[in-house]
């Protein structure tokens, strides 16, 4: 019996402009989903409660959009969506159907790093706040990952686009003071800004972005921004990116997680 060899991926070319693209564009890593489109001239997006609704919001969400700029599945040039870091769950929903969108219309996939996404949202702030902030801005990132955890990485902005001094990471309060020290940016963004408050000695700069004013523009920015540089990849070589490799805790493992934050919480 003979086995036929598998086809390889299909090539996909990159773009000289991005604004000429179609491009659809999904984010469900966080508590809220994000989704964004460009096409036919128009720019779409919308932000509403993901967690545990974002399997079944998503997919409307989309065809949603598409409606909205009068277009279809078919119409679509790229996909792309947030691969990570964050929860689990978000990042396989998101990765599966940007998956099967691609696989549907042989569309490439273009991943984009979740912590980027507040990157950018954090830099158009500064932007909007201060036009003249048109130069390289150093951005750290710090998003709550629960267990007293953050996910964090440090990102530069030039002109051509976005660099990664540091890659996104799982992180303790005190594994992030050291991984931290001694740092200087322009711009600390993330929810672990609120949520660690006091406890972190966070690094010197400019300006500060615990809140995040728009996720669904900056998810399409980012998109665009990396689709003009990245031609994308087929739909069975992206994948969500886990930090995490257990995503469950025993009573007791978070009773100790408590205690080293609150000794008073060990008590019975």
């Amino acid at each position: 019996m003979s086995v036929s060899a598998s086809s390889p991926p299909t090539p996909f070319a990159p773009v000289a402009d991005a604004s000429t693209l179609n491009l659809l564009a999904l984010d469900t890593s966080t508590e809220r989903l994000a989704v964004a489109l460009q096409g036919r001239g128009v720019q779409a997006t919308a932000v509403v409660d993901g967690g545990a609704q974002a399997s079944t919001q998503l997919l409307p969400q989309l065809a949603r959009l598409l409606g909205q700029c009068g277009m279809g599945w078919a119409d679509l040039d790229r996909v792309a969506f947030g691969r990570g870091p964050g929860a689990f769950t978000g990042l396989r929903t998101a990765c599966s159907a940007a998956q099967g969108i691609a696989f549907a219309h042989d569309l490439p996939v273009v991943p984009l790093d979740s912590l980027l996404i507040v990157a950018e949202d954090a830099r158009l702030q500064v932007v909007a706040q201060a036009p003249h902030a048109q130069g390289t801005l150093d951005v750290a990132v710090a998003m709550d990952a629960r267990m007293d955890e953050a996910y964090a990485g440090v990102y530069r902005h030039t002109g051509s686009g976005w660099q990664v001094l540091q890659a996104p990471g799982l992180y303790g309060l005190q594994a992030l003071r050291g991984a931290w020290a001694g740092l200087r940016v322009d711009v600390l963004a993330g929810s672990a800004l609120a949520v660690w408050a006091e406890r972190m000695a966070w690094p010197g700069a400019a300006h500060r972005h615990a809140q995040e004013a728009d996720r669904g523009a900056a998810l399409l920015s980012l998109a665009l921004q990396t689709a003009a540089t990245d031609a994308g990849c087929d739909a069975a070589q992206a994948l969500p990116l886990y930090l995490r490799d257990k995503v469950a805790q025993t009573t007791a493992e978070r009773a100790a997680a408590k205690a080293a934050v609150n000794p008073a919480a060990a008590t019975p």
